[in-house]
Formats: C-alpha cells, structure tokens, sequence
C-alpha cells in the first residue's frame, strides 16, 4: 500500500476513534492511549498526525463541519423547489449524523467541554441558505407568491434544528421515515409549497 494512502487511512481511523470516545466518555475523559489504541495504531503515529488531543479536537469539529458543507452546496444547487431540496437536506444530514460517529461527535463538541471550540451556529447558516433558496425559487417561478420568506425560512429551520436535537436523544427521530411523515403532515400539498400565513381565529 502507497505510504500516503496509508497515512490518509491511519489518520481517518484516528478520527473515528477519537469521535467514539468522545461521544462515550467525553473530551476531557478520552486519552491519547485510548484513542490510539482503539485505532489499533502506536502512539507515535497518532503524534505524527496531531500533535496534541486539542488539534484532534479541532480536526474532528472540522471533519464534521466538512460533511455539512457538502450538503449545504448540493441544497444550494438543488433543482427542487426549497421545501422539497430542504426534505431532501433533512434526510441527508440526519442519516449522516446517525451512521457517521464523527460527523455526530463532531456537532456534539461544546466549548465548556472542548475549550477553544466555537459553536458552529448552524440556526444561523441555515437559516441564510434556506432563505437564500427560497427567494431564488420564487424570483424563478418555482414557488408561488405567497408568505414572507423569512417566516419560511424560520419554519423550515425550526424544523431540521429541532429534529437534529431531538435525535440527541431518540435517534429514531433521524429515520428517513420520520422526517418525510413530518414533512408531509406539515407540507400537505406536497413539499413544494410552504405554508402561507395562519388565518385569524373567528371573533
């Protein structure tokens, strides 16, 4: 096997381990040993690769961040009008999370338990990109005129935000099943419309 493939497989192996004790034991409990051998690899390759449990911290926040990224780009260039390319974004993200232990360390990683760890604030990014795509559809006729884009955005959000912290604890919530019978209980028309404005109740 060519060194840098083997080099690039010890280094993924490393950061699967270190996101299995961190989602088991937590940062400050897992320990460079353990890591190491959990990766079946000595101690000095783990050095080689990270100099210290901070920097394979970082790299494992960035792995997951990485992943996100790649979802982010393909609902940006998504040809599906916003409430079905955000479903779509929904069901990749959280069968990511749920199979992928480094992508779920990674969102995990708070700053009070990983100092100089930022919050990826997620709320706000997503927000932006699905506002961003929803007014595009709507400027290319893909969806009707109708509610302010921005209380979409909100719902749509509220929606993937709120299904990623519930699977925290019920991974069931992270089923593709699920998120699609939750997007068609609230989109009922089919998910290329989003919901306009709540009538006033009668007086």
């Amino acid at each position: 096997m060519p060194t840098q493939h083997r080099a690039i497989q010890s280094r993924q192996a490393l950061l699967r381990s270190a996101a299995e004790a961190f989602t088991e034991k937590g940062v400050p409990a897992s320990g460079m040993v353990d890591i190491s051998r959990r990766a079946r690899l000595s101690k000095g390759a783990l050095y080689f690769h990270f100099a210290s449990k901070e920097d394979l911290t970082f790299a494992v926040r960035e792995e997951a961040l990485g992943a996100l990224r790649i979802l982010e780009d393909e609902l940006a260039r998504a040809p599906h009008p916003a409430p079905t390319a955000v479903r779509d974004f929904a069901v990749g993200l959280l069968g990511r999370v749920d199979t992928d232990v480094v992508v779920r360390a990674g969102l995990q990683l708070r700053p009070e338990t990983a100092p100089g760890i930022a919050e990826p604030e997620l709320q706000q990014r997503w927000f932006a990109l699905f506002l961003e795509k929803i007014t595009a559809d709507r400027a290319a006729g893909k969806l009707p005129p109708g509610d302010d884009p921005r209380r979409s955005a909100r719902l749509l959000t509220a929606l993937v935000v709120g299904l990623l912290h519930l699977g925290q604890e019920d991974r069931t919530w992270w089923e593709k099943d699920v998120v699609t019978d939750l997007w068609a209980q609230l989109l009922p028309s089919g998910a290329d419309t989003v919901p306009g404005p709540v009538p006033e109740p009668a007086h």
